[in-house]
């Protein structure tokens, strides 16, 4: 009976969450571990309060798992400095070499490996997308937690892509849910035409009531997850992240067969999905160009 830790930021009582951990599950069945009959998760959540991390993942070094899956950006340096010896799987991490997790995605070295989202342009496509959706946007906020160890790669791509599409930015903070407000105000102030949300946990599970503001604000947003659209988002562009909670299961898989993580090269995505929220398109007044609407993986009516 193998012990798996699991550390993550949004509980799964979230229906996003759900569905990516589902995505891990069934990774695993494919390679014939089922929970209960040959494997117990041990499952700890920050809900995005990232200050907790660092508790939670000590607590799966007491309980002696066999590998901890860490999910999304600041869990994997949680566990890593948790433990050097008990090996981790990320699932989705933005820079793992940039932040120092790793010593390289060929040869990671150490006790990490998993999967990234490396991908320098996607920010810079998002806004693009944006453009295109939105060809008079002139003004596009930018929302970031600047507790989050990862969000300073994203503001300095969109920085660099929105000079060249000639696209004024403001970015806004938000450190937790009650200062959501604050920073839709002062979009409003500022005269934002459209806005991005970068990846964090805290921004996920609060996808709703952002959804909500953004449509009370009269602006179009886009996120990397698909469940941002699902939630009333205009658009969504990023990796198929379920799909990289399957891979996880692999690197469990050969990890419980005597693999060292550090030996295991770490994977980019493959697979992307565009999503178009039509609904909000009209609630917004918007038309969006049929050639945006054609490169759509999924339009939901």
């Amino acid at each position: 009976m193998f012990r798996i830790g699991y550390l993550g930021n949004v509980p799964p009582t979230d229906p996003g969450a759900l569905r990516l951990g589902d995505g891990f599950l069934q990774g695993l069945r494919e390679l014939g571990y089922v929970e209960g009959q040959n494997i117990v998760i041990e499952r700890r959540y920050s809900e995005g309060r990232y200050e907790r991390l660092p508790g939670l993942a000590a607590e799966l070094v007491r309980l002696k798992v066999d590998v901890i899956v860490a999910v999304g950006g600041p869990p994997p340096h949680a566990a890593k400095d948790a433990t050097s010896t008990i090996p981790i799987v990320m699932t989705n991490h933005g820079d793992p070499v940039g932040t120092g997790l790793v010593a390289s995605l060929a040869r990671p070295g150490g006790n990490v490996t998993g999967l990234s989202t490396v991908n320098p342009d996607l920010v810079g496509k998002q806004l693009q997308l944006l453009k295109e959706a939105v060809p008079r946007l002139s003004r596009v906020a930018v929302l970031s937690n600047p507790t989050h160890p990862l969000h300073r790669l994203p503001l300095r791509e969109v920085e660099v892509a929105a000079r060249s599409l000639k696209v004024g930015l403001q970015v806004l903070e938000a450190r937790a849910p009650s200062e959501f407000a604050s920073a839709f105000s002062a979009a409003t102030k500022e005269s934002a035409g459209a806005l991005i949300v970068l990846g964090d946990g805290m921004f996920f599970g609060q996808r709703t009531r952002i959804a909500e503001l953004a449509a009370k604000s009269r602006l179009p947003m886009i996120a990397a997850e698909r469940e941002y659209a699902e939630a009333g988002g205009l658009l969504a562009y990023g990796a198929n992240f379920r799909e990289s909670f399957r891979r996880a299961a692999t690197y469990v898989d050969k990890i419980l067969k005597g693999a060292k993580p550090g030996d295991l090269p770490i994977e980019q995505p493959t697979k992307f999905e565009f999503v178009i929220n039509l609904k909000t398109t009209k609630a917004l007044g918007l038309t969006i160009p049929q050639s945006v609407l054609l490169r759509a993986d999924e339009v939901i009516q």
